[in-house]
């Protein structure tokens, strides 16, 4: 088993996949409580979309991915802001509407190239056996420059996710801490998708804060053990990949599998939550909190 579980990452290309997947557990599960609180899934889903085209002209000029991901995430959170300000068009429909265009002026943009197809799948699902050690530095200063601001408005961030009526009266400014978060999400976007692509990133921020808030008290407690969670699927699904990959002649994605494990370790968090909790509430002399909430009412 000691061989199966360390013995992958003798090689060095194994040994940067496995850092830059624990440095993007660490973005992912800090950042992602947040998204889930909040319920900005479908703005981290459009964001890994919106990416796209500037991820899609920096390879087409031979320049680096991380720029034109950034411009692309800057100009998206500012189109953003303004197209909800509309009210007849709102958040979910500016988010569609940018979704859908930006990705498909990305894939006419690659669709230009000789190698269309094979760029294509590589801007989709990502490399995350090729990342070399510039990538891993910029994703660390991003890790450090992400969590350093989400520590900075935690209280805020929390406050605003329950009782944004409470915010507003305390003084907090809204607005100018919904775009905070937004900045970073594109951040955190904008380091994992040249590692796992533009479709697969939002599993690397949802899935281990779902998972993570299942089971915690807390959001700091569900930051922590979400970043435990990301971490530990990500080992596992290199270890899988790489196994079935090289040893037994199965190609695996690497970036896909570590998604699969990641949904298989939700699920089974989910179940053994429901069994733990039914469990609980058969015990003779046991009542939940709905339960005497009921009763208290009655």
């Amino acid at each position: 088993m000691s061989e199966v579980l360390f013995g992958s990452f003798r090689s060095p290309y194994m040994q940067r996949a496995l850092a830059q997947v624990l440095l993007l557990a660490l973005l992912g599960g800090v950042v992602g409580v947040h998204v889930v609180l909040r319920r900005l899934a479908f703005v981290t889903e459009a964001l890994q979309h919106t990416v796209f085209p500037g991820i899609a002209v920096a390879f087409l000029l031979g320049r680096d991915l991380l720029l034109g991901a950034v411009v692309a995430a800057v100009v998206t959170v500012l189109l953003l802001v303004a197209l909800s300000r509309a009210r007849r068009i709102g958040q979910d429909g500016a988010l569609a509407l940018l979704t859908a265009t930006a990705f498909a002026a990305g894939v006419v943009m690659v669709s230009r190239g000789r190698s269309y197809q094979h760029d294509l799948t590589v801007l989709l699902f990502g490399r995350i056996l090729t990342v070399d050690g510039r990538q891993l530095v910029e994703t660390g200063v991003l890790a450090v420059v992400c969590t350093i601001v989400l520590l900075a408005l935690h209280k805020e961030l929390v406050l605003l996710a329950f009782d944004e009526v409470a915010a507003a009266a305390l003084g907090y400014r809204a607005a100018v801490v919904e775009i905070a978060l937004n900045v970073v999400l594109a951040l955190v976007v904008v380091a994992a998708i040249r590692s796992v692509g533009t479709v697969l990133v939002v599993a690397f921020v949802v899935t281990p804060a779902a998972a993570a808030l299942l089971v915690a008290r807390s959001p700091a407690q569900a930051m922590v053990l979400a970043v435990g969670f990301a971490a530990v699927s990500g080992w596992i699904g290199l270890v899988v990949s790489f196994d079935l990959s090289v040893r037994r002649g199965v190609d695996l994605a690497s970036g896909a599998t570590i998604v699969v494990v990641m949904t298989g370790g939700f699920l089974a968090v989910l179940g053994g939550t429901s069994i733990y909790r039914s469990t609980v509430r058969r015990r003779p002399g046991r009542t939940s909190r709905v339960d005497r909430a009921e009763a208290s009412a009655a």
